[in-house]
C-alpha cells in the first residue's frame, strides 16, 4: 500500500488566519496534540525572524520536542538572509529550515529584483551554512503554481540548479490558491517524470474551494507530502483542511497514513477554542451537523438496513450519528433519538410527540436531543389541567439614564401574584419581579447559568429572535427556549416554561 507524509501547518501558515495568534502554551499544546495524539508525519511552527514572542514559543516547543524524540519533526519556515533565519532557528533548538525560494520568475524579478542565477547564488550559500550548522533544509518554491503557468522554464532551472544540493525535500505551493485540479495533476505529472528521484510536498490554499481536490490529484501524481491545517486554517480561504484530506487519502486513494482518525475531532476541537474561528457545521467530518440525518426517510432507511450509511462513519472520527428534530422530522428520527434516551411510547404517542417536534420546527425552535424528554412529558400532559404557573401579564419602563422598571402579574396553582423590580436589563427586572414573588412563598428558584440569543444570520428586522437559558435546580442542570419578535418577551417565555417544570420536580 502506498504511503504519503503529512506535514501540518496550523502553527504557521494557519496561523496567519486574519485575528489568529496562538499564546506559547497553545502552541505546545497543539503541536503535541499534533504529533502524540494525532501522529502526523511533521508539523511547522513558525516563520523565523518575525518576534521575541514567537522565538520564545518555538525554543519551548524545540525543548519539549527535543526531550520526546521529536525534534527532526519539527520545522520552521526562513528566508534567503544569508544566516540571519539560520541562526534564530539554531538558537531556538530546531533542526529543519524549510527555506523560501521564489518558484515564480516574476517573484524572482519584481520581488527580489534579481535573476535567477543571483537568486541561485544566494540559496546556495544558505545551503552551505545549514550543513555547515548540521541544519536539515527542505525548499519552498514559493508561488510555483503561478510559475508553472508562466514561467515553467524558470521553474525547471531553478530545481536542476538544487536538484543535487543537500536538500531533503522540494516543497511545491499554490500559494494564491489559483490551481484547478486538471493543473495540478498536469504540473505535478510534469514535476515528477522530470525528476523522479525528488521528494516533492504539494502545499494548497483553498481560494477557489478546490484544495482537496488538488491535494487529490497530487497525490495521484506520485507527490509524496501533502501539507494541511487543523480545521482549514490558513491566509486568506485557509489551506487544505487535515480532516478532510486524511478521509479522501484512506476511502478514496487508498493510501495509507499514521494518523489516528478518532482523534481528529477532538483536536479540531480544541483549535477552534484557542483560534476562535467557529467550525462551520456543514464542514465534512467535523462539522456539528456532517453526521446528523435530517429527513425522516433517512432515519427509517437506517432503522431497516443502515441504507443511508457511507464510508464516513462517525465512529472512525470519534463521533456519534444523530438524528435531528425538526419540522422534517419523520416517526422515525423520533424513534431513534429516543432509543438513545431508553424511553419508549406506544403509538399514539409517538404520533402525539412527532407533531409536537414538526410544530416546534415550524416556528423555527431548534430542538435537541436533551430536550426531548421535555417534550414528551409536555405531551403527556397535555391533556390535564392548564399549567400551574402562568404570567398573565407584565409593563416594563425604560427611561434613559435610569434601571429598567417591570410589573409582573402571575397565577401561581390558581393564585393571584403582582410584583414590581427594578433591574440592570428589562429582562433581569422581569426575573427579579418573578423571585420577590417567589420569595414571598417561600418558594426556591433556580440559579440561571447561561443566556443565549440567537438570531437567525441575514434576518429581517421581524425575524424570531430564539433566547436559550440554562439552569441549575436541586443539582440538575436544563435548558430552556423561548421564540418571539422580541428577545425579552423570548427570555419570559423561557423562563415560563422553566417554572412550570421545576414545579414537577
Amino acid at each position: 500500500m502506498a504511503s504519503v507524509e503529512i506535514l501540518d501547518t496550523t502553527l504557521r501558515d494557519g496561523e496567519q488566519t486574519s485575528g489568529v495568534s496562538f499564546t506559547v502554551h497553545e502552541k505546545l499544546s497543539i503541536a503535541r496534540l499534533l504529533l502524540e495524539e494525532l501522529k502526523v508525519d511533521r508539523i511547522e511552527i513558525a516563520s523565523a525572524r518575525v518576534s521575541e514572542g514567537e522565538f520564545d514559543s518555538v525554543k519551548r516547543i524545540a525543548e519539549w520536542a527535543q526531550k520526546n524524540g521529536h525534534i527532526d519533526r519539527i520545522e520552521v519556515l526562513g528566508f534567503v538572509d544569508g544566516n540571519l533565519s539560520l541562526n534564530w532557528i539554531r538558537d531556538a533548538g530546531c533542526t529543519v529550515l524549510n527555506l523560501l525560494c521564489k518558484g515564480s520568475l516574476k517573484h524572482c524579478k519584481h520581488q527580489l529584483k534579481k535573476s535567477p542565477e543571483q537568486h541561485v547564488a544566494d540559496i546556495k550559500q544558505v545551503l552551505a551554512a545549514a550543513e555547515e550548522m548540521g541544519v536539515s533544509v527542505n525548499v519552498y518554491l514559493e508561488d510555483w503554481s503561478n510559475g508553472m503557468r508562466e514561467s515553467e522554464e524558470y521553474v525547471y532551472f531553478m530545481v536542476d540548479s538544487l536538484k543535487d544540493e543537500n536538500i531533503k525535500r522540494f516543497m511545491l505551493p499554490d500559494t494564491l490558491g489559483i490551481l484547478n485540479p486538471s493543473e495540478t495533476a498536469d504540473y505535478c505529472s510534469k514535476m515528477i517524470v522530470r525528476y523522479p528521484d525528488v521528494f516533492f510536498d504539494f502545499h494548497a490554499h483553498n481560494d477557489y474551494d478546490f484544495a482537496v481536490a488538488n491535494v487529490f490529484e497530487a497525490i495521484k501524481a506520485g507527490i509524496k507530502g501533502v501539507h494541511v491545517t487543523v480545521n482549514g486554517l490558513g491566509e486568506r480561504a485557509g489551506n487544505a483542511p487535515l480532516s478532510s484530506v486524511i478521509a479522501v487519502l484512506h476511502d478514496h486513494l487508498n493510501i495509507e497514513t499514521k494518523l489516528c482518525e478518532d482523534k481528529i475531532n477532538s483536536i479540531s476541537k480544541v483549535v477552534e477554542t484557542y483560534s476562535g474561528i467557529r467550525i462551520p457545521p456543514n464542514k465534512p467530518v467535523i462539522g456539528e451537523s456532517v453526521f446528523t440525518q435530517v429527513a425522516g426517510v433517512h432515519a427509517d432507511g437506517d432503522n431497516k438496513k443502515n441504507l443511508y450509511y457511507n464510508d464516513l462513519l462517525p465512529e472512525r472520527f470519534g463521533r456519534e450519528r444523530q438524528y435531528a428534530l425538526g419540522k422534517t422530522s419523520g416517526k422515525a428520527n423520533i424513534l431513534k433519538n429516543l432509543q438513545v434516551l431508553g424511553i419508549e411510547l406506544d403509538d399514539e404517542m409517538m404520533r402525539r410527540v412527532t407533531a409536537r417536534v414538526i410544530e416546534l420546527g415550524d416556528k423555527k425552535e431548534m430542538v435537541s436531543l436533551d430536550e426531548l424528554p421535555y417534550i414528551v412529558a409536555d405531551v403527556l400532559k397535555s391533556e390535564k389541567e392548564d399549567q400551574a404557573i402562568k404570567i398573565l401579564n407584565y409593563s416594563l419602563a425604560l427611561t434613559y439614564g435610569l434601571h429598567p422598571v417591570a410589573t409582573v402579574k402571575m397565577e401561581i396553582n390558581g393564585e393571584i401574584h403582582e410584583q414590581t423590580a427594578a433591574g440592570h436589563g428589562q429582562y433581569n427586572a422581569v426575573s427579579k419581579a418573578m423571585w420577590k414573588i417567589y420569595k414571598k412563598l417561600h418558594k426556591p428558584t433556580p440559579e440561571l447559568i447561561d443566556y443565549v440569543v440567537v438570531i437567525p444570520p441575514g434576518g429581517k428586522t421581524d425575524a424570531f429572535v430564539q433566547t436559550i437559558i440554562t439552569w441549575k435546580f436541586k443539582d440538575k442542570i436544563f435548558k430552556t427556549r423561548g421564540l418571539d419578535g422580541d428577545q425579552t418577551v423570548a427570555a419570559i417565555k423561557a423562563t415560563i416554561k422553566m417554572l412550570n417544570l421545576i414545579e414537577e420536580m
